[in-house]
């Protein structure tokens, strides 16, 4: 039974990996796909943000990768404060699984 079950597997990965595009795709060749945000409603730096967006992804790309880990790390620093404010200490911490 598992010698079988390993054969229809590797059967199905084959078929995936192996058959023809009119076997996974359906229709011809379409219209292309333009994705863009939709800035009608927005302002302030809500708009800014969308107007990146769809002018450049190259540029909205690389501030994101940006302010994600700077926010994270000042999410990071807050929480620290905070927890040191309610009596929590991390920095002294013992190990309690020893």
């Amino acid at each position: 039974m598992k010698k079988r079950l390993s054969r229809i597997w590797w059967a199905l990965t084959a078929l995936i990996l192996f058959a023809p595009s009119w076997v996974l795709a359906a229709g011809g060749g379409g219209a292309p796909v333009v994705i863009v945000a939709d800035t009608r409603k927005l302002d302030g730096i809500m708009a800014w943000w969308a107007n990146m967006y769809n002018e450049s992804h190259l540029e909205f790309m690389i501030l994101t990768v940006l302010i994600i880990p700077t926010v994270g790390v000042i999410f990071g620093i807050l929480a620290d404060i905070v927890m040191s404010w309610i009596g929590i200490d991390l920095k002294s911490r013992e190990l309690a699984e020893h």
